[in-house]
């Protein structure tokens, strides 16, 4: 169980599993009003509904009977119990529409609840909020309203940084050919990216990779080219192993798997080479 606060910020997030439901209940939290997010994993892809409540702790009792699909719950709130019905309302409809747009996981919510109707200075507040806590949800694990499409034009290096670095994974026998730009610690597919067409791995050990590539490709970031398939953007992945995993279709060591442009180094010996370097 994790709960989440930022200096200034009002709001309050508690996660909690499923199985530790009973506990995060009696926290004082928990009976406030608020936006709650119940996160679970249905045939390898991840499931997101999401739900507001004057009294979240009364709401969650009924989902533990009418939902059984669901691992993880996060409450939504603020530590004084500031938020009202409109507000939360509010909030529960951007997220969807967020978590629509990113077309990261499936929306258990079958319609876009309507907006409720706020002052403009209300409005500003609750989208100050939600950018807060686009923030704080990353940090406890929670991905759903997390767009890892990016762009990687080349950036022009200054007189204190070097241009990012540049990968590139091949496997001829399979028509896989990866470039990857490694930026801001995320690994940066690029578009036009020749990948492996189907998760051909085992898919009862590694279910978060297989998921994240049937995820891209039903999302169309991957798409069908025949026997092979392309990525259609620029696509932030946060390891070389995660990278290396939807581009082979199959688990596999990024650190080996990378090769530095031009150097041909590895990612481990690129990266080894770049701590035993000295900063100018």
């Amino acid at each position: 169980m994790l709960t989440a606060e930022v200096f200034n910020w009002t709001g309050h997030v508690l996660r909690a599993p499923r199985t530790q439901l009973r506990e995060a209940l009696d926290r004082r939290e928990a009976g406030h009003t608020g936006v709650y997010l119940l996160l679970g994993e249905v045939e390898g892809r991840t499931r997101l509904y999401v739900g507001e409540a004057e009294d979240m702790r009364e709401r969650m009792r009924g989902h533990v009977s009418g939902k059984d699909w669901w691992e993880t719950v996060a409450l939504i709130s603020t530590a004084s119990d500031a938020l009202h019905k409109a507000h939360v309302k509010y909030l529960e409809s951007r997220l969807v529409e967020i978590a629509r747009s990113v077309g990261a996981v499936d929306l258990d919510n079958s319609n876009t609840p309507t907006r409720s109707s706020l002052s403009e200075a209300a409005t500003a507040s609750m989208e100050s909020f939600i950018e807060t806590l686009m923030m704080v949800l990353p940090a406890i694990r929670i991905d759903a309203f997390l767009d890892k499409r990016r762009s990687v034009e080349a950036k022009a290096p200054s007189s204190h940084a070097s241009a990012d670095p540049v990968f590139e994974f091949r496997v001829p026998r399979h028509g896989v050919a990866a470039r990857a730009t490694l930026r801001d610690g995320e690994m940066i597919v690029h578009a036009g990216s020749v990948v492996r067409n189907a998760w051909v791995g085992d898919r009862k050990h590694n279910t978060h990779y297989f998921g994240l590539h049937d995820e891209l490709v039903a999302n169309g970031t991957i798409r069908m080219d025949g026997d092979a398939a392309v990525m259609t953007a620029d696509f932030a992945f946060s390891s070389p192993s995660a990278a290396a995993a939807v581009v082979a279709g199959r688990s596999a060591n990024g650190r080996t798997s990378w090769l530095h442009v031009p150097s041909g180094q590895t990612y481990a010996a690129w990266e080894e080479a770049q701590v035993k370097e000295p900063r100018a």
